[in-house]
Order: structure tokens, then sequence, then C-alpha cells
């Protein structure tokens, strides 16, 4: 049997291909706290969501998590487990939101859901798995604190390049 590639196809593997990108330059930069990143991937998860819809956002979004995986050596690591989590989350809030609120949401509020669904499943499966310990529930408000600056950021980015993918030409 032999697959052709359909023009949405291309359309994820590129898009997948510029957030991968991202994210690994971003891994490169150091972190003030373990698992405190700016998530700036996402930001073309959110372009991704707001243009084509939630299937694609998924797609590159879960591609975007396996492919880091791979390219930095973190496949089936704990960081890929909390990376993949966070990202099932994320990608599981944006459907009930599209499903439900879809018209009270531009591109801040789905990329605040989605920062803030992204640690708090990252957090879960920490505490879950790896830390059971009372004194990590400490830092879930300067985690959450930090999702939230950083979903704004992004929604402000994701915005950005939607305003200017709207007065591009065709």
């Amino acid at each position: 049997m032999h697959l052709i590639p359909t023009r949405e196809d291309h359309r994820i593997a590129w898009l997948t291909a510029l957030a991968v990108a991202i994210h690994l330059i971003e891994a490169t930069l150091p972190s003030p706290l373990p698992g405190v990143k700016p998530g700036l991937a996402n930001v073309i998860t959110i372009v991704v969501l707001m243009r084509f819809g939630w299937n694609s956002a998924a797609w590159v979004s879960l591609l975007r998590v396996l492919v880091s995986g791979l390219l930095l050596g973190t496949f089936l690591s704990p960081t890929f487990a909390l990376s993949l989590g966070g990202a099932l989350c994320s990608v599981a809030v944006l459907w009930l939101a599209t499903r439900t609120l879809r018209p009270c949401f531009s591109a801040m509020g789905y990329s605040v859901l989605a920062a803030l669904a992204h640690m708090l499943g990252q957090f879960t499966l920490a505490y879950t798995l790896f830390i059971p310990h009372p004194g990590l529930l400490h830092l879930l408000p300067v985690m959450l604190t930090a999702a939230l600056l950083f979903g704004v950021v992004s929604g402000i980015l994701a915005q950005t390049m939607l305003n200017g993918l709207a007065k591009a030409p065709a």
C-alpha cells in the first residue's frame, strides 16, 4: 500500500519542524527552576489552532514532543514523560475549549489555558511518579505563576503572528 501525503500532511510537517526548531533552541537556554521554560514552541501550536483547527494543532504539539525527545536524547526518560504529559493535558484542554467556548477565546486565552494545563499536567505527573513529597506542593504557585506569565507572552506572540499572516498576500 502506498500512502500519498496530502497538503495538510505537508503543512503539519513544516509547522512541526518549526516548533521543533524553536524547542531545540529553547532547550539550550538556562532555566531558573527545573521545568520552567517559556514554551515558545507553543506559539506555533496556538497559531495552528487558530488557523487550521484543533486536529492540526494536536498533531503539531504531540509530534513536536516526540521529535524533540528523539533529537534531544530524552525519549522515554522522565523528562520526556513530563513533556508528553503536559502536552496531552494542554491538547485536551484546548479540545474542550474549542468545543464548548470557542467564540470566547482569543489566541491569548487559548495560550494561557494551554500553558496552565501543561504545567498542571507536568506537576501532577512529577508529584505522582517522581517526587511524592508534600514539600513539592510549595512550588505549585510559583510554577503556575510562571505558566501564566509565559502563556500571556506566547499569546501576544501568537496574536502578532496571526495579525501578520492576515495581512500577508495569499
